[in-house]
């Protein structure tokens, strides 16, 4: 019993240091790199922002950075966490980042409202929670693509789009056609699926 809860500890020890190796941290002076659900480099990003002296009774609540699109995919939407750490790697602050189009080695410059960066921090690195691009969702990349009909071909029927914009309360979201879209509704996640109609 004993060994298989040893054997159990370093699995799951092995199973974080993978996953911590995939994003690697990097000094505030260098570029932050994120992989997307293949592996391959995403995106990167840079700090404009300097002044990052944080403390819990002042934490810096927005950064300015600068995200480059550095794979061939067009996005039609990117967001990601911009995660801090002190000296002793420890996380003293996280923030949520957002851009709507990128094109490939298109950069853009964007915030992260709703940070609250508690330390001066030595490091930094980003993650990507949505890379959506124009056709596909990368996060999905065993599908089959869609087949053309013949009366499609002939111009006869209209194209299905598979990128929509659902508003909730005026803020907008990208929902695809069979990718769930999970909202936090008072205490619970409620998912919305868009399916078109057999």
């Amino acid at each position: 019993m004993r060994i298989l809860i040893v054997f159990c500890i370093v699995a799951l020890s092995t199973v974080s240091i993978a996953a911590q190796q995939t994003e690697p941290r990097s000094s505030l002076t260098e570029v932050a790199t994120a992989p997307d659900a293949r592996g391959a480099s995403a995106i990167e990003a840079r700090l404009l922002t300097t002044m990052l002296n944080g403390s819990d009774d002042s934490p810096v609540t927005n950064i300015k950075l600068v995200i480059r699109n550095v794979s061939p995919n067009f996005y039609t939407y990117v967001t990601g966490w911009a995660t801090f750490y002190d000296n002793a790697a420890v996380r003293c602050g996280e923030g949520l980042f957002k851009v709507d189009a990128l094109a490939p080695n298109e950069s853009v410059e964007a915030d992260a409202p709703g940070l609250r960066l508690r330390c001066a921090p030595s490091t930094w690195r980003i993650t990507a929670t949505n890379l959506l691009t124009r056709t596909v969702d990368v996060a999905k990349p065993g599908e089959p693509a869609p087949v053309e009909t013949p009366a499609a071909a002939a111009g006869l029927e209209r194209p299905l789009r598979t990128n929509f914009i659902i508003s909730i309360d005026g803020e907008e979201h990208p929902i695809q056609l069979n990718n769930p879209l999970v909202l936090k509704l008072g205490n619970r996640d409620t998912t919305i699926v868009l399916k078109p109609v057999p």
